[in-house]
């Protein structure tokens, strides 16, 4: 199965609820490698790595109404993976 990578950006209330544990959470959990981070603006920025399946899930539950906080709204740009993320950390 072919690599991607998603980088999305989630903006509303998600800075300071532990949005970015939680994403980390429930990347580890489908096998992505990447990171989340606060960006200045008040968006939590997500860069992830792996089966484009596995994003499309993450994707979903970023967009979902569990989540921490209030996700107002998602910004998504798909690519070619680089191969170049370990883990998945909280930035």
């Amino acid at each position: 199965m072919p690599m991607v990578r998603l980088t999305v950006w989630v903006r509303g209330g998600v800075q300071g609820v532990g949005f970015r544990w939680w994403t980390r959470a429930r990347a580890l959990e489908l096998g992505l490698t990447g990171w989340a981070r606060n960006t200045p603006d008040g968006r939590v920025e997500v860069v992830m790595e792996g089966s484009e399946e596995a994003c499309v899930k993450l994707l979903g539950l970023l967009r979902g109404c569990d989540t921490p906080g209030r996700v107002d709204g998602v910004v998504e740009r798909w690519s070619e993976a680089r191969g170049s993320l370990g883990g998945f950390v909280e930035r």
